[in-house]
């Protein structure tokens, strides 16, 4: 089977007719976030470089599939539950998450906190499953959640594993301050990353948020490549430096458990 490259798979979207308003569409929907639900008109088509006319007509479209509705109050936009159901069916159908799943459940009962399964995209870690700790004052992150890759466990391991190549690119934007602990010096998170890769594991404290610590592993897939992370993440009372190389002992185990059921066994 002949593999197309990305210059090649950019000339066929110019090709097929109907391409462009698709990308446009997309770009329209990716715009919505967790820090900005709702957007009136004028902004999205800016925030997204779409020209207003063209904007309203997609909009009009994505509300008719209820992709995308309508703020009776103030008239603004927002994602519709149409993408619920289909984030739902692609949750379930996800083959990861579903290997992923027991194996998660069953270390946040160890644990007794909250553990997560995150991807590497688009220079962010994205939250795509978690189990949530049986503590009633448990800290979370939620399903569908965008962090930053330099502040937190999960993300320190997946830069760990990246080409040099693709590692420099992602730094060169400056790193920001999430709070007082927070790396944003460059030279020393390539530091962390360089014991990140020598241990196995990455620790996060208080980096994104204060007093919550969190302990990632990377998980490898069937092509020895890392694919994905996981978490154990929780309050610095409970999650305190006596406890924490056990819980990163169990992390590892499970990240190993989990690339088994993928396909992936260490030499």
């Amino acid at each position: 089977m002949m593999l197309l490259s990305k210059e090649t798979d950019l000339r066929a979207n110019e090709t097929y007719p109907g391409t462009q308003a698709v990308a446009r569409a997309i770009a329209l929907l990716k715009a919505f976030s967790d820090s900005q639900p709702e957007w009136n008109l004028t902004d999205l088509a800016q925030a997204t470089g779409i020209n207003k006319t063209t904007a309203f007509r997609l909009l009009a479209a994505l509300e008719a599939e209820r992709l995308i509705m309508r703020n009776p109050l103030s008239g603004g936009y927002r994602l519709g539950v149409e993408l619920i159901a289909i984030g739902s069916t692609a949750m379930r159908s996800n083959a990861l998450r579903a290997a992923s799943r027991p194996i998660l459940a069953t270390l946040a009962e160890q644990c007794g906190e909250a553990a997560t399964l995150e991807l590497l995209v688009e220079g962010f870690v994205l939250v795509i499953d978690e189990v949530a700790s049986n503590h009633p004052m448990g800290m979370t992150q939620d399903v569908g959640s965008r962090l930053p890759l330099h502040a937190t466990a999960t993300g320190k391991v997946l830069l760990a594993a990246l080409p040099a190549e693709q590692l420099d690119m992602l730094l060169t934007t400056p790193l920001v301050r999430h709070t007082d602990q927070t790396v944003t010096d460059v030279q020393r998170l390539r530091a962390e990353l360089a014991q990140v890769r020598q241990d196995g594991f990455a620790i996060a404290a208080g980096e994104l948020e204060p007093g919550f610590v969190a302990v990632a592993a990377p998980v490898p897939g069937r092509e020895r490549q890392v694919i994905a992370a996981i978490s154990v993440g929780g309050p610095s009372l409970r999650l305190t430096s006596e406890r924490l190389p056990a819980i990163a002992a169990m992390v590892q185990m499970s990240a190993r458990q989990i690339s088994r059921q993928l396909g992936y066994w260490p030499r």
